[in-house]
């Protein structure tokens, strides 16, 4: 293939008809609120898992949102939400305690170990500053990148197979609520399938008795998110120096996964819009908006923050790409964030009717991946490509579904587990950049 064959991973298409001058304030609204509900099961689902408190989880899912949209020009549409990919970390270095409650004490730490991780993407986007994305980005071409985004839909999967199968009716209700909408629906009712198919699906369950509101009642109208005790500050004048240190070197690690996770978000997001963000605002620009987020979500105790992929869907489903939409959405979280009792009803909401949600949006991350290798007009005749995309996907799927669910190893008295899929990144972008006969140029054109 000459090199004037070869395509950019973001291919360029004509801009979306629907934006926020052309909608209008009410219909903007609704989308934001759309792009709030699809980021919202996921995102308090970690803090769940974690003993991390919700409403600060939400608090800074928005503030980092609106910081990202603030460094990247207010060009690219995505939403920050708790990442899944530190979930290991926190389990090493804060387990709920034995009664499920959260552990305050260890809690700390371990938001300063993903602080610290968060430090590494400030450094690769001051490298990708000085050498350009051109140096770097050819360590990610489409066939790196392509598989990583499928294997991201397809690990999620479970996790939203899992939930609907808590109420296979409901989740069906909201499945084909988003799908009839999405199809055969006009006007607005196209453009806001998750929000129809969430209440929908919610009203059901409440019409078939499935829903219990009682921590609605006892939650109040108003409160401050953020407790001192669980945040990096409270280690100030009282830290266990080896903790701390444990803390860091067990979490720092996941942050090369999570950095090629970013890429992969923002090649995902460049594909599905059709603008390449990789060159305008700029990759470096990217990186040091998540990683910021990351850093100050963290010290405040909040789970680290990463592009979610459930919003390149909702981007994906509606065709509007406008950051407006987003950034309303961060908003929403922001205020929410503030309200016990919105939080106490958000929580209410059947385990299903996020799991049919998240079926679609999850496969709908698959399914770019996928258009992302298409559209690049990757070569599988040539046999070094199949062999990168086989060992990305089996190794990620592969070591994600195993019964340790990662491989672990000892740095002197520490274990550290690489999840599937950093290990399945770290194999394609080492192995494409070994082996002969590469075939892609990574143009900013």
């Amino acid at each position: 293939m000459s090199e004037k064959d070869v395509k950019s991973n973001v291919q360029q298409s004509p801009d979306c008809i629907y934006d926020a001058k052309t909608l209008g304030p009410a219909k903007v609204g609704l989308l934001g609120l759309q792009h709030m509900f699809a980021m919202f099961g996921a995102t308090i689902l970690v803090p769940m898992l974690t003993g991390l408190d919700v409403s600060v989880t939400l608090l800074f899912a928005g503030l980092g949102t609106l910081l990202f949209h603030f460094l990247t020009g207010r060009k690219v549409p995505a939403f920050l939400g708790s990442s899944f990919a530190f979930l290991g970390g926190y389990f090493a270095i804060a387990p709920k305690l034995e009664d499920g409650s959260s552990n305050i004490e260890m809690i700390p730490y371990a938001c300063v170990g993903v602080a610290c991780a968060g430090l590494l993407y400030l450094i690769l986007s001051l490298l990708i500053k000085i050498f350009g994305s051109e140096k770097v980005m050819k360590f990610f071409p489409p066939i790196v990148t392509g598989p990583i985004i499928i294997a991201i839909g397809l690990i999620l999967s479970q996790s939203a197979i899992d939930n609907c199968a808590t109420d296979w009716l409901i989740a069906l209700v909201a499945i084909m609520l988003v799908v009839v909408c999405n199809i055969w629906g006009k006007g607005m009712i196209k453009i806001v399938p998750i929000i129809i198919g969430v209440i929908g699906s919610y009203l059901v369950a409440v019409a078939m008795n499935k829903v219990d509101f009682t921590r609605v009642a006892e939650a109040d109208w108003f409160g401050f998110p953020i407790k001192f005790e669980q945040t990096a500050f409270s280690l100030i004048g009282d830290c266990d120096p080896a903790l701390l240190i444990t803390a860091i070197v067990t979490i720092v690690p996941i942050a090369l996964a999570t950095m090629v996770e970013h890429i992969g978000d923002i090649s995902a997001i460049s594909s599905t819009v059709g603008k390449n963000f990789i060159k305008e605002p700029g990759l470096h620009k990217t990186i040091l908006g998540d990683g910021l987020a990351t850093i100050m979500a963290s010290l405040f105790g909040a789970p680290a923050n990463t592009t979610y992929g459930e919003n390149t869907g909702v981007l994906s489903l509606t065709k509007v790409y406008d950051p407006l939409v987003i950034e309303l959405a961060a908003v929403f979280a922001v205020l929410f964030s503030f309200s016990p009792k919105f939080a106490a009803i958000i929580g209410c909401m059947p385990t299903a009717t996020c799991g049919g949600v998240s079926l679609v949006l999850y496969g709908m991350i698959s399914a770019v991946g996928v258009r992302n290798v298409v559209e690049a007009r990757v070569d599988f005749t040539n046999t070094r490509n199949v062999l990168i995309a086989a060992l990305i996907l089996v190794l990620a799927i592969g070591i994600n579904f195993s019964a340790a669910g990662a491989i672990a190893f000892r740095v002197g008295s520490m274990t550290i587990s690489l999840s599937g899929l950093a290990v399945g990144a770290l194999v394609g972008i080492i192995l494409n950049a070994v082996l002969p006969g590469k075939d892609y140029v990574f143009t900013e054109e």
